[in-house]
């Protein structure tokens, strides 16, 4: 319910649903979007709110939002320290991934041989950034890409996808 929601993540709401509807396709969509997410994960408010949210562990998701309209999601991540994500993609799905509260580790790999239909695909890492609070990592479909939270104690990420992926075609590595 809105009134149950924090003021600064109703106007990033509003926000995103105008910059949706200024715009008709997905890519720019999503880098106005992630710009958008670079404030909210910066917003004090927001910073101190996340500190009482519960644990993902197991590859959970707190669903926060999700556009009637326009059909992209909202979700939080809360990762214990050591959390160790496996290397996937969102398929045709946009991904915006904001730090909200300590620090994550995103790897990059690229596909080097699909033999999806065999079951087998061999990757190769790419490369490592490291992110504190208040960084965004826009991810674009079908990039392989593993999330490694809570470097030092615990982490919070808002992810924002271009539509929500649960229970639809989500590729594992």
């Amino acid at each position: 319910m809105a009134s149950q929601r924090l003021p600064v993540f109703d106007k990033f709401i509003q926000d995103v649903r105008a910059a949706w509807a200024a715009v008709p396709d997905s890519e720019t969509r999503m880098k106005k979007t992630a710009d958008l997410l670079r404030g909210l994960v910066k917003d004090p408010t927001m910073q101190q709110h996340c500190k009482n949210w519960p644990s993902t562990d197991g590859h959970k998701n707190l669903l926060l939002y999700e556009d009637p309209d326009y059909g992209f999601a909202i979700n939080a991540v809360v990762r214990v320290e050591g959390a160790q994500g496996r290397a996937h993609d969102h398929a045709h799905s946009w991904t915006a991934y904001g730090v909200l509260d300590g620090e994550e580790k995103m790897e990059r790999f690229r596909c080097l041989e699909d033999r999806r239909k065999d079951g087998y695909v061999k990757i190769e890492l790419q490369g490592v950034s490291e992110s504190g609070a208040g960084t965004v990592d826009l991810v674009p479909p079908f990039d392989i890409h593993a999330e490694k939270g809570a470097l030092n104690g615990r982490s919070v990420a808002v992810i924002v996808r271009s539509e929500r992926v649960a229970g639809k075609v989500l590729q594992g590595w």
